[in-house]
């Protein structure tokens, strides 16, 4: 049976300097910083595996562009190149010479899906394959929507609508997810993508989803993959995840559209505990689910002793830049 910590343990799972010294060490002899250079100098956007860079080291320079690297202090630079729209050739020429020699099994989930990465200024320095993006250990966004119903027969008064994911998925198959979840593209709001996504996976309403749907704020944690979950361990997932609720009306049901999802059901908070304990959850999924309810007041202090500790993981502070950093949110 998991804890709830233990939920926590499994999404932020990349070690803390602080309370895990030698694993964190372990972790960081074991990765290459991606770094980015601008007129004020150097800094980090992403963790690259060891292999990874050993990987990059074999590709003709006419496919990766030019590299720079420091083997002593773990540093790679690449894609220094004038323009946004040169630097995404680039990446993209790299994720499919590695996808066409199927040198990594992240690749075969190939999405399709361009996804951004940002420099310190705000500005989009490239975009990149959703499932190649791993492979830098850049920052990853994405959205999710818990929707609910009000009831007062239920134990807290409220039923969640709770998705299994189709057994086909390339992660996490046939998992309870959040009533609503995807990646955001390059260029796509946050909103827009949680409207667009509750079509696709649960056909509710366009105009019942731009209404009521709240945004609550962002969690924030650094996965490391597991291969039963995602196809290959090791990889660095610095995550932002904008979380939505929706309070649905009790003639209003989620029905699965795009053959991501199984099936609905409805849950009351009893049976939701059951099926995290269990680990049925996909992983940052149950995450949503605990910042759910403990702004619901359904987990205080009271009953989680380690409630200060699971909100200051599932708010990680992630030092690469992009709209999770506080400022930036500011401005939006």
């Amino acid at each position: 049976m998991k804890t709830n910590i233990d939920l926590v343990g499994d999404t932020d799972s990349f070690p803390y300097a602080t309370t895990s010294p030698e694993s964190f060490k372990k972790w960081q002899d074991s990765l290459y910083t991606l770094l980015w250079e601008d007129e004020d100098g150097e800094y980090p956007i992403g963790h690259v595996p060891s292999r990874v860079f050993q990987e990059l080291l074999r590709v003709p320079v006419r496919i990766k562009g030019e590299m720079d690297f420091n083997e002593t202090k773990r540093t790679i630079k690449l894609f220094q190149l004038p323009t946004e729209e040169e630097r995404t050739a680039k990446v993209s020429a790299l994720s499919t010479y590695w996808r066409e020699k199927q040198t990594f099994k992240l690749l075969k989930g190939w999405r399709d899906e361009p996804w951004p990465v940002y420099s310190r200024k705000g500005e989009l320095l490239f975009s990149m394959e959703r499932a190649a993006l791993g492979l830098l250990g850049a920052m990853r966004y994405g959205v999710h929507m818990i929707a609910y119903v009000n009831d007062p027969s239920a134990p807290y008064g409220i039923k969640i609508w709770t998705p299994k994911r189709a057994a086909n998925k390339s992660t996490f198959p046939s998992m309870l997810d959040n009533t609503v979840a995807g990646g955001l593209m390059t260029g796509e709001d946050p909103f827009e993508c949680i409207v667009r996504e509750a079509d696709e996976e649960a056909s509710l309403p366009e105009s019942l989803v731009r209404s009521k749907a709240t945004c609550v704020g962002t969690i924030t944690y650094i996965y490391v993959t597991e291969e039963q979950h995602i196809g290959e361990d090791g990889f660095i997932y610095p995550e932002c995840q904008w979380v939505y609720h929706l309070e649905l009306p009790n003639n209003v049901i989620p029905k699965p559209k795009d053959g991501e999802v199984e099936e609905f059901r409805l849950d009351d908070v009893d049976q939701v505990k059951r099926d995290l304990a269990d680990g049925q959850y996909k992983s940052n999924c149950a995450i949503c689910i605990l910042d759910f309810f403990i702004r619901r007041g359904i987990l205080t202090e009271e009953n989680e002793p380690r409630l200060a500790e699971i909100q200051q993981r599932i708010h990680r502070d992630i030092s690469f830049p992009g709209p999770h950093q506080s400022q930036w949110q500011q401005k939006a």
